[in-house]
C-alpha cells in the first residue's frame, strides 16, 4: 500500500519513467488557497539536473492540478496533483540485472516479474517529487511552525562539494547525515504507544529511499549516558508527546548504489553470477536534494498528529 495518515491522506502514484507521478491528498480543509509559488520553490529544492553534484537527468517537476482545487481554493475533495516525466533514458537498465542495493530484486520478486524494473519504477527517489509538493501544502497549513533542515555530514566529515565530486569522478557515491529542527508545535500531539510522535515521523522518514536510520535528540548517544546526563528539559518529545519545545532528529542516507563502478550482481533468467555497471543518470550523493524531502516528511507527519489531536491550527 502507497497510503499514509490518519487525518491528511497521502497515496503516490507513478513510475520514474512512466507518463508521469503524482500524488492524491485526502483530508485538506475547504477553502485553503495554496501559494502555489512556494510550492514550486519547494520543488525547485529537489529538482535533478541542478549541478554536477546531481543527477544530469533535467526534470522541471512543475505540477498540474488535477482535481479538488476550483478557483484557487481546495474544495474538500482529494487533491491530485500530477507530474510529468520528460526525460528518460530507459534503454539504460536491464531487466535481467538487478543493480546491487536497489529493489530491483525485491520488486521483481514480489510483483511476480511485472514491476517496471525502469530507473527503479515506483521504487524510484523520483516518487519523492510528489511528497514535495504535499509537504508544501503542509508547511503553509501549520501557520507558525518552522522546519529546517540541513547537511551535518557527507562521508563522516562536514559537508564539502569537493567530497562528493571525488566520489563522482572515482565512479563511485558517498552518503551523510541530514538534521532537521521543527518549532513552534505545541505541546500534547501524539500517543503512548503506537502512536508517539517519533513512530508517526520515522514512519514517514524511512518511506523516504537511502533513509537508513532515524534518531531523535540525541539518538545513539543516549546509550553511552547515565541517567544524570540524559535528564534534559530541553526535548522536545517525552513519552511520545510533543512538549512545545522544538524537536530534533537526524537521519542517516546511505551511498546511491547505482554507481559507474563495477559491480557483482546475477542474471535473473540464469540465477548465474554476473558483472553491472549502472548506466543511467545519477547522484554522487543524495543528501543535498533529499533536505526538502526531509523537510516536507516532517510537515505532513505534524500536520496529521496536530489535526489528530483536536486542537485548531492558528
Amino acid at each position: 500500500m502507497n497510503t499514509y495518515g490518519k487525518m491528511i491522506k497521502l497515496s503516490i502514484f507513478g513510475e520514474s519513467h512512466g507518463a508521469a507521478i503524482g500524488v492524491v491528498i485526502d483530508g485538506l480543509p475547504p477553502g485553503f488557497a495554496p501559494d502555489m509559488d512556494f510550492a514550486a520553490r519547494e520543488m525547485a529544492r529537489r529538482a535533478p539536473g541542478k549541478n554536477a553534484l546531481s543527477t544530469p537527468r533535467a526534470e522541471a517537476d512543475s505540477v498540474e492540478i488535477l482535481s479538488g482545487l476550483f478557483e484557487g481554493k481546495t474544495t474538500g475533495s482529494p487533491l491530485c496533483a500530477m507530474i510529468r516525466n520528460t526525460n528518460t533514458k530507459s534503454e539504460d537498465y536491464n531487466k535481467n540485472l538487478p543493480r546491487p542495493g536497489h529493489a530491483d530484486y525485491t520488486a521483481h520478486i514480489k510483483y511476480k516479474g511485472f514491476a517496471d524494473y525502469r530507473g527503479g519504477g515506483h521504487f524510484s527517489g523520483r516518487l519523492t517529487a510528489p511528497i514535495v509538493f504535499a509537504g508544501a501544502l503542509a508547511k503553509q497549513l501549520l501557520i507558525g511552525v518552522e522546519i529546517a533542515a540541513k547537511a551535518v555530514l557527507i562521508e563522516g566529515k562536514p559537508p564539502q562539494d569537493d567530497t562528493i565530486l571525488r566520489a563522482k569522478d572515482d565512479g563511485d557515491s558517498v552518503g551523510g547525515v541530514i538534521s532537521c529542527v521543527a518549532k513552534g508545535i505545541p505541546a500534547g500531539l501524539g500517543e503512548p504507544f503506537f502512536g508517539s510522535v517519533e513512530s508517526c515521523l520515522s514512519a514517514l522518514l524511512f518511506s523516504i529511499p537511502a533513509i537508513k536510520a532515524v534518531e531523535f535528540d540525541d539518538g545513539f548517544a543516549l546509550a553511552d549516558m547515565r541517567g544524570s546526563q540524559s535528564n534534559r528539559t530541553d526535548f522536545g518529545i517525552l513519552g511520545g508527546i510533543t512538549t512545545g519545545k522544538p524537536i530534533n532528529f537526524r537521519v542517516a542516507i546511505k551511498p546511491t548504489p547505482s554507481i559507474a563502478a563495477l559491480q557483482d550482481t546475477f542474471d535473473i533468467t540464469t540465477n548465474r553470477p554476473a558483472k553491472i555497471t549502472a548506466a543511467g543518470r545519477h547522484d554522487p550523493c543524495i543528501v543535498p536534494r533529499a533536505i526538502a524531502v526531509v523537510e516536507a516528511a516532517a510537515a505532513i507527519g505534524l500536520l496529521d498528529l496536530w489535526l489528530m489531536s483536536g486542537e485548531e491550527i492558528k
